[in-house]
């Protein structure tokens, strides 16, 4: 079975979606089965990872609304064999609305993601820059929260509300979702703030903190605009080696909570 990540913060332009873009590929790259769900109305994971637009024919709002099942909804091989996508369009920021009177609304995306669940080890979502129903929705069908971090003033005062939702979701709808880890993004280790926030990050947050931190690179920021996560469009470069030792990362916590598991005796 998947493990499904949601990589959320309610603050824009922090790296959720270079974060899952690129985390999505370099686990493809890893011979992972990994499913990338676009779940922001600005479809900016979709386009940048490589979809092209005019052959979408269903999307993240329609197996949100059961308009269409996600099977039919999901785009096959993107980039790499072992990465699909479920893409979406600007049509998702209407299930803001027409989620209000659909029963059990909160576990929409829960109930969607059910049906493909056991083709992948991996679904990372995502969330759109809110708080809004969407991102609940996302929340209540992930096993754990991947938060990106920007390495700029504010950044920590941000995460109260979302941390908060987050023991929200925990309690009425998702009490199994964790915090799965804090991702450090744009770091300039020249500047005295970007230092700042990642001491103050790790003494809150503790081993949470990922040891892979995403610098603030140009080739990063280029690739999207070329619809390739920064494997395809450079692979030499430093925002690449972080996103690989991210992947690597996560592919050894996982590694780590099976084994526990495994460990755990069975009730006789």
């Amino acid at each position: 079975m998947a493990r499904i990540i949601a990589i959320a913060n309610q603050k824009g332009g922090v790296g959720k979606t270079t974060t899952a873009v690129n985390l999505a590929a370099s686990l493809a790259a890893g011979e992972k089965r990994t499913l990338l769900v676009d779940g922001d109305p600005q479809g900016n994971a979709t386009s940048g990872i490589g979809v092209d637009r005019d052959t979408i024919r269903h999307t993240t709002y329609d197996a949100l609304l059961a308009l269409a099942r996600v099977e039919d909804a999901i785009v096959r091989e993107v980039q790499f064999k072992t990465l699909d996508v479920l893409p979406a369009t600007p049509d998702l920021a209407g299930a803001e609305v027409e989620l209000v009177d659909v029963p059990d609304r909160e576990r929409s995306m829960r109930r969607a993601l059910a049906r493909v669940r056991g083709e992948y080890d991996y679904v990372l979502i995502d969330c759109p820059p809110s708080l809004g129903l969407i991102t609940i929705n996302m929340l209540a069908a992930a096993d754990s929260v991947l938060i990106p971090l920007q390495c700029e003033y504010f950044a920590l005062e941000g995460l109260s509300q979302l941390l908060h939702t987050i023991q929200l979701v925990q309690r009425g709808v998702n009490e199994g979702l964790v915090l799965e880890g804090v991702l450090l993004t744009m770091y300039d280790a020249r500047l005295n703030l970007s230092r700042q926030v990642a001491t103050d990050a790790r003494a809150h947050f503790g081993d949470k903190v990922f040891d892979a931190v995403v610098p603030r690179n140009v080739r990063l920021a280029e690739a999207p605009s070329f619809g390739k996560p920064i494997l395809l469009y450079d692979v030499a470069s430093v925002g690449a080696v972080a996103y690989i030792q991210l992947a690597k990362e996560l592919m050894t916590h996982s590694d780590t909570n099976v084994s526990a598991a495994a460990a755990v005796p069975a009730d006789r």
